[in-house]
């Protein structure tokens, strides 16, 4: 698991620089503007998709070992994924990298908050117990806050850099969650095979469900057809590397945990790039 622990932190924090570099402060300003779509997106990610997925994990009666990587992987807010697959969907991009930007700002709370609560609701014993919700906050302040401001500083100094090769940055970046997720699968293939039809199940499950509920809550909330699209693809793809990471810090050598969120970023890949596809055939 050694090349997993070692290039995770370093993939997570070169996504979010990366992230970072896409943004300016009008991805800010805009939910002031446009408050209605970007509330709807982030009640979506950030109470419903944690709520859904505590659910499922009752209901499919999921391992024990398993619940706290599916509520890793459902706590984790969107990704760089989700931006370019919004745009391939005719979605609303500004949108889109406006919920993944703030949902991964408020992530350094959020997700060790759902988290910890999950601890104590499935009453799980195997988390490190020296581990605290303030260090895994400062840890990921540091691989996910940091890396952000870093990369909106360049971009205000480098403007006309990174907009032509803003194309070139983002592939970078899907390459580096495809490296971290590509190492999970060779070197914890044993317990994927174990695990995989109950963690493939509520993974599938958890993704499809998420992303048809956004759709159709969005349909009767949200301003239009672009801004619907936009939230169903950011209630369905998750940050991978960002829960791989938060894993680590929380169990250590025990990987177990890891079977869902691979399963998950395997399955999310697949659903969401079909998803796009009927979207673009009703246009």
């Amino acid at each position: 698991m050694g090349i997993v622990t070692t290039i995770a932190p370093i993939a997570l924090a070169l996504i979010m620089l990366a992230l970072g570099a896409s943004l300016t402060v009008k991805d800010f300003t805009r939910v002031v503007q446009n408050p209605k779509d970007f509330f709807i997106g982030l009640i979506c990610q950030l109470i419903l998709l944690p709520i859904i997925a505590y659910f499922l994990i009752i209901i499919l009666r999921t391992p024990i070992e398993l619940a706290l990587g599916v509520m890793l992987i459902a706590a984790a807010p969107g990704g760089v994924t989700s931006n370019v697959l919004t745009k391939f969907a005719d979605g609303d991009v500004a949108l889109s990298i406006t919920l993944t930007a703030i949902t991964s700002l408020i992530s350094i709370v959020s997700v060790p908050y759902v988290v910890f609560l999950s601890i104590e609701l499935f009453d799980i014993t195997y988390v490190k117990k020296e581990v605290s919700m303030l260090s895994i906050s400062l840890k990921m302040f540091f691989v996910v806050t940091v890396p952000v401001m870093i990369g909106m500083l360049i971009r205000k100094f480098a403007d006309n850099f990174i907009i032509s090769n803003i194309k070139i940055i983002n592939k970078i970046s899907i390459g580096l969650f495809l490296i971290v997720f590509i190492a999970i699968y060779i070197e914890e293939w044993d317990s994927i095979v174990m695990f995989i039809t109950k963690a493939g199940l509520v993974a599938f499950i958890l993704n499809v469900t998420m992303m048809v509920l956004a759709f159709y809550i969005a349909k009767f909330f949200a301003t239009g057809v672009a801004q619907r699209r936009c939230i169903s693809l950011e209630a369905g793809l998750q940050n991978g590397t960002l829960a791989v990471f938060v894993g680590i810090q929380l169990f250590g050598e025990n990987m177990t945990y890891m079977v869902p969120t691979a399963a998950y970023a395997l399955i999310m890949m697949t659903t969401s790039v079909i998803f796009v596809l009927i979207l673009r055939k009703q246009t």
